[in-house]
């Protein structure tokens, strides 16, 4: 189904078209713009309120701003659908975040418009800081730098440390917050109390409204009028709101708040502050999902809802004729209950993805053990680690990739001083339609390389249940991380009872000859299904579920080693430091020399598209892991030809 543009949408392919429109027309474009996104995204899926929150906020940036010599940087970047339909990718929008198409993320190879790559949170103010004092360096003065960042990534470190720098600089920053109290869930913590302050004090706002009305009047008469109003108005803000406000405080000169949606407002103001030298803030007041009733009631829920019907709101789920194995993250959700009310020392902590770890269900069933601490996954960890000091058990969720920007807090707050943290690494392995940002290709070989740590993944539903029960017992209380990929496991009937396992231990799925297959974590169901597939065709390969990376289970492999002609090492993760190279350590340290064929996530960027896309380029789907077999059985029997001959 081809989705048609309106009148005015139709004929923009650059900001350029963008800016032949008189003022007056923006309000219908804006319109346009926010229906073209939801006839879109009902057909072909993706990220859906954040984007619509933000319609008239894109259309008034590249209005005013000359994109891309100014440079638009965008947060997250889930908002970023309006921007990418502005700037010439209208028509390849049905391809977003499909297997070799658009990417749902501002990407800089994609295009120049997209000044900075993201996918991950509270980048975007560091990074335009960077490229104003770049520009400054290079005495482009006129270039202006705008970070687009909502209220949910600010509450992360580096957004402030950002602030923090840029404060102290001249340069031409603009950072737009865009404030709707959501990030994915809603946002916790004082920073959002203090926004709600500012943004429901009634009486700061009329007098504000008010003061910027006389502002615009007394501009033409020169600067002196608008020094008056600004020390006027600095001072309104601290009598009003009863406090001073933060960023001034860092040095920044903070507008607002203003309707984000009032793109004519907006558009005049946008050009007031282009003028005005120096790192400014707007903050702009949103509705995450705007335009489409249902996204702005269930903010959560419409955020990426998959297909759905836009006259009914009715999200499209399939039916299956059978029970079906439940996700990986519910499995945890569930378990972790289980575990905590057995044991009262077991508490739950996630940097602002409840809903997406199912961490929402003990935070529900125990909202005194459970913690959002907001998109701050340092802060995590520590704070996991604080909760360990005192004899609690943590089991700190967090997604892989995520993960990554709390590794210093792995290794300095949890394994040098071996508290008992337990870290579920949610969406470990090729994620899908989010693509490189958030594959978790790495977590392999950044925790195997760590003291103390035990590296762990299930095969399915049971073992992951019986990882996590292993690991809240006292004679493991160390650094333990489960890893476990996004989406469905493979067991209708996944509860069994709870089973304790023997660190370090693995599993025979299948005794065989000639070539055993090695696999650790959820994988290895393709590697039992090339097993099979191989049996078929008179091949007997052996299969062993690993379970642990760190410590191996170096019995197991001596077996193994001894017994079979070649060996297959099959992971969702990276070849480089992952569990093929533990094997081929391993087998370095004791001198084996059989030949090993690793199948992995290569040493390259892969981009989106669906799991089974991926797993089929990179190789390690059943079919590929059945001609790694057949290939090495093939030379294995040449090999044993030759040594006859001779």
């Amino acid at each position: 189904m081809i989705v048609e543009p309106g009148e005015l949408l139709a004929a923009i392919n650059s900001p350029n078209d963008l800016k032949k429109l008189s003022q007056d027309q923006l309000v219908q474009l804006s319109q346009e713009l926010r229906q073209f996104i939801i006839d879109s995204v009902s057909i072909y899926g993706g990220h859906f309120g954040a984007s619509l929150g933000v319609v008239e906020l894109t259309v008034a940036l590249h209005y005013v701003f000359n994109t891309p010599d100014d440079q638009l940087v965008w947060d997250v970047g889930h908002q970023a659908y309006g921007h990418k339909i502005l700037t010439g990718r209208r028509d390849q929008f049905p391809t977003n975040r499909r297997y070799g198409g658009m990417s749902g993320f501002p990407k800089r190879k994609e295009s120049e418009y997209d000044a900075f790559g993201v996918g991950h949170s509270s980048t975007s103010i560091g990074a335009a800081l960077g490229m104003a004092v770049a520009s400054d360096y290079k005495k482009e003065f006129d270039r202006q730098h705008i970070a687009v960042i909502g209220d949910g990534a600010m509450t992360a470190g580096m957004a402030f440390e950002a602030l923090n720098h840029a404060g102290v600089t001249n340069t031409n920053l603009l950072v737009i917050l865009n404030d709707n109290c959501m990030s994915i869930d809603p946002n916790v913590g004082a920073l959002k109390e203090y926004l709600t302050d500012i943004t429901t004090s009634r009486t700061y706002n009329k007098v504000r409204d008010e003061l910027w009305n006389v502002l615009g009047k007394l501009s033409k008469f020169g600067p002196n009028p608008q020094q008056i109003a600004r020390k006027v108005e600095q001072a309104m803000k601290a009598t009003l709101l009863k406090q001073s406000n933060l960023f001034e405080a860092l040095k920044f000169r903070y507008f607002g708040p203003v309707d984000g949606h009032d793109v004519d407002h907006l558009v005049t103001i946008l050009r007031d502050l282009k003028s005005i030298p120096g790192p400014k803030l707007l903050h702009c007041v949103t509705v995450k999902g705007k335009g489409y009733a249902l996204a702005e009631k269930d903010q959560t829920l419409w955020h990426a809802p998959g297909l759905f019907d836009k006259i009914t709101g009715e999200i499209y789920k399939k039916v299956p004729d059978k029970p079906q194995p439940p996700k990986y993250q519910d499995v945890f959700g569930h378990t972790l209950v289980e575990l905590a009310e057995q044991n009262d020392k077991i508490m739950g902590v996630t940097p602002a993805m409840p809903s997406g770890s199912s961490l929402n269900i003990m935070m529900k069933a125990m909202p005194d053990r459970a913690f959002d601490v907001g998109i701050a996954e340092q802060h995590a960890v520590t704070f996991s680690a604080g909760l360990a000091t005192q004899g609690l058990v943590p089991f700190c969720n967090i997604y892989s990739s995520f993960m990554q920007r709390a590794y210093d807090q792995v290794v300095h707050d949890v394994a040098l001083q071996n508290l008992h943290v337990v870290f579920c690494l949610d969406r470990a392995g090729f994620a899908g339609a989010d693509g490189p940002t958030h594959h978790g290709c790495y977590d392999i070989a950044y925790m195997r390389c760590i003291p103390n740590m035990v590296v762990s993944a299930p095969m399915n539903e049971e073992e992951l249940r019986n990882l996590m029960y292993t690991a809240t017992l006292p004679e493991n209380a160390g650094p333990f991380s489960i890893r476990y990929p996004r989406g469905e496991g493979v067991m209708p009937e996944w509860r069994k009872p709870l089973k304790k396992l023997t660190i370090g231990t693995g599993r025979v799925v299948r005794d065989g000859e000639g070539v055993a297959i090695l696999s650790i974590g959820h994988i290895g169901n393709y590697a039992q299904k090339a097993a099979n597939q191989l049996v078929a065709e008179g091949l007997n390969p052996g299969h062993y579920d690993m379970r642990f990376c760190k410590p191996l289970d170096e019995e197991m492999l001596h077996n193994v080693l001894r017994q079979y002609k070649a060996i297959i090492t099959v992971e969702d993760g990276c070849l480089q430091g992952g569990f093929g190279a533990a094997v081929l350590e391993f087998m370095a340290d004791h001198g084996y020399s059989l030949p090993v064929k690793r199948l992995g996530i290569p040493d390259r960027v892969v981009e989106h598209g669906s799991q089974d896309e991926l797993y089929k380029e990179c190789g390690f789907d059943a079919n590929g892991i059945a001609e790694a077999v057949r290939s090495l059985t093939a030379k294995a029997t040449v090999a044993s030809v030759v040594e006859v001959t001779l």
